[in-house]
């Protein structure tokens, strides 16, 4: 299903889907309608007054050109004047009122849309991020909604404004001289003709615009975090070929976007020219003959430019509803992605957990992959045993890990947790019943102690400190310009050790039930892997571990060895029996031997 939507968000034909993405953003921002409403009502009453303003010109003409012969009123001028100063004052007002609400809303609209993405984050499957780019969710939430905003704040009251500054000024035309308007709406049809033609081809290059961008969000982002390993290995030019390319995918998508929709601005200016040219010939030939005075021709020479400058200017709201139609689409397309099941009837806590684990005939395969990668997996894990996952690279030691933590969903058999399916439980019971150490670490830009406390409440500084002795870094720390309050960014170099530490103390902190290593002690030195393990022998006692090992000479003491090969457990006791057994896990262990 997931890979049908996906061919169909690459189509090019796009253009039918404009308008229902504009229907489902005016659903989003339905609860903003009633000040939007005020907006345009200021907007519409504002282009009024406007409108009214060439009538009263019309007039003021009227007088100086019959005073030419008799004596100027001056008193009727200023009076009329004094009023086209009051219309055009009360438009301004009406602006910059109008302005001010719908700069409101389309933040406002703009906050609610980042939000419901950042908690769409959080209901998505994992798999979905493993066949989704970081910079191009990213790019969603920035550029897309952007430009949904500032879409939003300019063309919508703009074409209210234009339409009604269009209509308005073709009424009062019709009023002041029908063969003179009749004139300058030949020009107009023209003019709507060649947008509407232009409109149809650029939509499709609106959309492709957004992609591409998307898709060079997430190659800047994967090259920056891999930076390291593209300079080790010279792989410099490969990625700025990739770049290249992608750029100028950007690049050609944009200018025919940009080029097709920046046609539509001069050639109306033309064609408000070209209707103002002949409204001026039309117009001077009525005079002569008599049919018309030179207030309307005056009048007539403002309401054309007001007739026909509406249409650039609903050329440029077109193009950014394109725009916003062709982003609307990618977040929209994010926030329906399938969600995690709904677990509001499970249960959501355990008790006093003993930590009995029964992995029951496990079957699993990766959601957006047809292979099975845990064949048949059937394993029993007693209260305060000491767990060790070993085997060689791809064998599923990892997924298991994944699997008992509920990060994806079983095809079939069972995990309990004291006699309770994970199933049954919501994921959140299930991540309270484990602290974690992964091979990768994660800090984020913070203090050193909110780093150590992640999530956890009421932890007291000496408990803080204690995990930090245990594990080797409190000494480090205090070295640090403000000690455990250091904020951790680009200024403050940790090395992958001493964030693997830290990472291990974080997980003291929580002390949790069950406690769960992979690799936890990969990324540091052998005398501080001993210190290390000490921490961890004491932080495992009386709780069921669960250890995921390469180097097999660290979990000589576990309590059981499950050794998998792929995706199934081949051999299973302690490291004594096994290697009495000379089988698999023999080999393994002499290879390592044999290499040291």
């Amino acid at each position: 299903m997931a890979k049908r939507q996906k061919k169909a968000s690459d189509h090019p034909e796009r253009s039918k889907n404009f308008f229902g993405t504009w229907k489902r953003l005016i659903q989003y921002i339905r609860r903003h309608l009633p000040a939007i409403a005020l907006a345009l009502v200021f907007a519409f009453a504002g282009t009024i007054l406007t409108l009214l303003g060439p009538a009263k010109l019309r007039d003021i003409t009227n007088l100086i050109t019959a005073g030419m012969a008799t004596g100027i009123d001056m008193a009727a001028i200023a009076r009329i004047g004094l009023l086209l100063i009051c219309f055009y004052v009360a438009g301004m007002v009406l602006s910059v009122a109008q302005g001010a609400i719908m700069a409101t809303v389309t933040e406002r609209v703009a906050n609610r849309m980042r939000g419901d993405i950042s908690k769409k984050i959080n209901r998505l499957p994992m798999w979905f991020y493993n066949r989704t780019a970081t910079g191009d969710i990213l790019s969603r939430v920035t550029n897309d909604v952007d430009t949904i905003a500032e879409s939003l704040n300019m063309s919508v009251s703009e074409l209210v404004t234009s339409a009604t500054l269009m209509i308005g000024s073709l009424v009062m035309m019709l009023l002041n001289n029908p063969v003179m308007t009749a004139t300058a709406v030949v020009a107009t049809i023209i003019g709507f003709g060649l947008m509407s033609l232009i409109m149809g081809r650029s939509q499709k290059f609106f959309v492709r615009q957004q992609k591409h961008l998307g898709e060079i969000n997430g190659h800047v982002e994967e090259i920056y975090t891999g930076h390291t390993v593209v300079k080790a290995y010279n792989g410099e030019r490969s990625a700025r070929a990739t770049f290249l390319r992608m750029n100028g995918n950007l690049r050609d998508s944009s200018f025919r976007a940009q080029c097709l929709s920046g046609m539509m601005p001069p050639l109306m200016g033309f064609i408000g020219n070209f209707g103002y040219v002949a409204v001026c010939v039309v117009g001077a030939t009525l005079v002569f003959n008599g049919k018309a005075d030179f207030g309307t021709i005056v009048a007539f020479m403002i309401y054309i430019r007001y007739f026909t400058r509406p249409l650039s200017q609903i050329a440029q709201s077109m193009q950014s509803m394109q725009s916003a139609a062709a982003a609307g689409e990618r977040v929209f397309e994010f926030l329906d992605a399938e969600e995690l099941s709904d677990e509001s009837g499970k249960q959501t806590s355990l008790p006093q957990t003993r930590g009995l684990v029964e992995f029951d005939h496990v079957l699993f395969g990766y959601e957006d992959a047809d292979r099975i990668v845990i064949h048949d997996f059937s394993a029993v894990a007693k209260p305060g045993q000491k767990v060790a996952i070993v085997g060689p690279t791809g064998a599923g030691k990892t997924t298991m890990v994944n699997l008992l933590m509920r990060f994806h969903e079983l095809q079939s058999g069972e995990i309990r947790i004291d006699g309770v399916p994970t199933s049954e439980l919501t994921r959140q019971a299930v991540h309270d019943q484990f602290c974690m150490v992964l091979q990768d670490t994660w800090l984020f830009e913070g203090t050193v102690r909110e780093n150590l406390v992640y999530c956890e409440k009421n932890v007291s500084d000496a408990k803080m400190r204690r995990a930090c002795k245990a594990v080797g870094l409190d000494h480090f720390i205090r070295t640090l310009p403000k000690g455990y309050d250091t904020v951790l960014n680009d200024q403050v170099n940790l090395s992958q050790g001493q964030k693997q530490q830290l990472t291990i103390a974080r997980a003291m902190i929580a002390d949790r039930p069950m406690l769960i290593l992979d690799e936890a002690t990969s990324s540091v030195d052998t005398r501080t892997e001993l210190q290390i393990q000490k921490a961890m022998d004491a932080l495992m006692k009386n709780r069921t571990s669960f250890i995921i090992a390469h180097r097999l000479s660290t979990i000589r003491d576990a309590d059981l060895i499950l050794v998998m090969r792929d995706g199934d457990i081949v051999e299973s006791g302690t490291h004594q029996t096994l290697l009495a057994q000379d089988g698999f896990y023999a080999e393994l262990y002499n290879s390592q031997f044999d290499n040291s």
